[in-house]
């Protein structure tokens, strides 16, 4: 064996490990992989607030260079976790890691992608498809509000898309009456609700019909909350003979089958 062969093999051996130490941290149950997903997930939250923020930050001295870093963080995750997977291409073809993709095209090209930086919100979307995100919950027993906190995160970043969006193509052009990021919230709000007090609206045809698709979902989304809220509540537990995800809390036998239910209760669940 030559040296070139060793040092290949040496290259791989190494890569392997990584990988494996990368799977340990991100998808472990260990206290280790515990902490470190814990850690990602607050530095999540963080960049989120930031993109929250950012419209009325955009003008700041230092924006440009925190833009820069939260993107290098975002980069140095996907590359962990592109690393961390079994499987790289079925993990890209995955419409979380496509949208964070995107987001961060965003964050390295400000002056080609300004337009849709609004999409950035949909970070917290994609941060709710994580099981890691979930874990305090059902840690504490909270497995059964999983589904109303859904439907509240739907609404929130649905809220903030629409007012990048109206934002972004409504405001400054001299013909409407969005002025501003505060007066593209008020009427995304407004409209949503179908108050509709008629001192903010949309020029010309466009504005009418990005009204009527803003209420329509907002309205749908609304009628989502609620009845994840006042519903009976269930937990997630699938049926291992049926395949049935959803049962009572107190569930004794299923109701599509009748199998022999074991929920944990709320204090191991």
């Amino acid at each position: 064996m030559d040296a070139k062969t060793r040092a290949e093999e040496a290259e791989s051996g190494r890569v392997a490990r990584l990988r494996s130490q990368l799977r340990v941290l991100y998808h472990g149950q260990s206290p280790a992989a515990l902490r470190f997903q814990s850690a990602v997930l607050l530095v999540d939250l963080a960049i989120i607030g930031f993109f929250i923020a950012s419209p009325l930050l955009r003008d700041a001295k230092h924006f440009l260079w925190i833009d820069l870093s939260i993107a290098a963080l975002l980069t140095l995750d996907l590359v962990a976790r592109a690393l961390a997977s079994k499987h790289v291409l079925r993990w890209l073809r995955q419409l979380p890691v496509i949208i964070d993709i995107f987001i961060l095209a965003t964050l390295l090209a400000p002056a080609w992608f300004f337009n849709f930086g609004f999409l950035r919100i949909l970070r917290l979307w994609t941060l709710t498809r994580s099981s890691v995100f979930w874990r305090p919950f059902l840690k504490r027993g909270l497995a059964i509000y999983r589904e109303p906190i859904q439907a509240v995160i739907n609404l929130f970043v649905f809220l903030f898309v629409v007012t990048g969006f109206v934002y972004t193509a409504f405001a400054g052009n001299g013909r409407g009456d969005i002025h501003g990021y505060v007066d593209a919230l008020y009427f995304t709000v407004t409209t949503v609700t179908t108050t509709g007090f008629g001192d903010i609206i949309l020029p010309g045809t466009f504005g009418k019909l990005t009204s009527i698709v803003i209420m329509i979902i907002g309205i749908s989304l609304f009628v989502r909350l609620a009845q994840a809220i006042f519903r009976p509540a269930k937990v997630h537990f699938p049926c291992p003979e049926c395949g049935l995800q959803k049962h009572e809390p107190d569930a004794v036998h299923c109701k599509a089958c009748g199998h022999l239910l074991n929920i944990p209760d709320s204090g191991n669940h």
